[in-house]
């Protein structure tokens, strides 16, 4: 293996609750009725995906444009990254031993690029990633691989060096898709996968990650 890639929301920061509450709270305030079963979809968009949907369903006032509420819902989120306890438990450690080893690291994330720095600093991880690519700049955002493709791309390796670290459906077929191999994060068991992947990590100390990544 020459490179890690790793997805940022769920596997950076348990920020996955953030993205919900913001939604929630920015679009129910907008007088948009919004359900279970729908916000299972929106899970899987990027903002602005998600904006677009919930007007498509009940249009607002002219008021508020889809970019506002956009807006109010990634203003929400680095409120909430900035000042919770979200970091993910030994991530850091894990991606300070895969640098100090001579891996290459890219971040591959549907989150909006704004949200990226707020997440780094947080973690105390900002000059650790060699490459960094949001969704918001492709022309599809995952489950479509052209982020992780951006990414390889920039890392200059070939998809059979590099692997991806995911904790969602989506983004395990979107670097599958770019043709990857996958650890699925499953956060202590708290994420459940349907999809083929090639590991499953439930915490990152556990030794079994870095021998099948160094193997």
């Amino acid at each position: 293996m020459k490179a890690v890639i790793f997805d940022m929301d769920g596997v950076l920061v348990d920020s996955e609750p953030f993205w919900s509450q913001a939604e929630q709270e920015v679009f129910t305030s907008l007088g948009v009725p919004l359900t279970e079963e729908l916000c299972q979809q929106t899970s899987r968009m990027t903002t602005s995906e998600v904006a677009a949907f919930w007007y498509a369903r009940a249009p607002w006032s002219d008021d508020v444009s889809m970019f506002r509420a956009e807006r109010r819902v990634i203003d929400r989120v680095k409120s909430l990254i900035i000042t919770s306890d979200c970091i993910i438990s030994g991530v850091n450690n894990l991606i300070q031993d895969l640098k100090s080893s001579g891996l290459k690291l890219g971040l591959a994330t549907n989150a909006p690029e704004e949200i990226i720095p707020v997440v780094l600093s947080k973690a105390g991880l900002e000059d650790s990633f060699d490459a960094i690519c949001s969704s918001e700049n492709e022309d599809r955002g995952k489950p479509a691989p052209d982020v992780y493709l951006s990414v390889l791309k920039q890392l200059n390796v070939t998809t059979s060096d590099a692997l991806a670290i995911e904790d969602s459906d989506s983004g395990i077929k979107a670097a599958r898709q770019a043709g990857m191999k996958v650890a699925a994060f499953t956060n202590g068991g708290r994420n459940r996968f349907i999809e083929y992947v090639d590991a499953l990590v439930t915490d990152f100390s556990q030794p079994d990650l870095r021998q099948f990544i160094f193997a």
